[in-house]
């Protein structure tokens, strides 16, 4: 399935807010970014941000599958939205 970047953005979105309520999970987020709570409104309007916050949840398997399941999207999804958004892209090097 192609996504469109208004589509990846609303994946990406929802995993954000699959993310902030999680109470251990978030903690973790912020320290890896240095984003602050209070700064998170304003980060999810950009879309490198977006892509951060995919490229955090791609790093665990459990992550991507209690995201996932939260949100009733296939696993798969989260991947192809990070490759929708800024530095996502795939990279040919031949």
């Amino acid at each position: 399935m192609s996504l469109t970047r208004e589509s990846a953005e609303t994946i990406a979105l929802q995993a954000l807010g699959w993310l902030v309520g999680n109470e251990e999970l978030l903690p973790v987020f912020l320290g890896a970014t240095g984003v602050s709570e209070g700064d998170l409104r304003a980060a999810a309007a950009d879309p490198g941000f977006l892509g951060s916050v995919l490229d955090f949840i791609l790093m665990d398997d459990a992550w991507i599958i209690g995201c996932c399941d939260a949100q009733t999207i296939p696993y798969e999804r989260l991947m192809e939205a990070r490759q929708c958004l800024p530095g996502g892209e795939t990279i040919h090097w031949t």
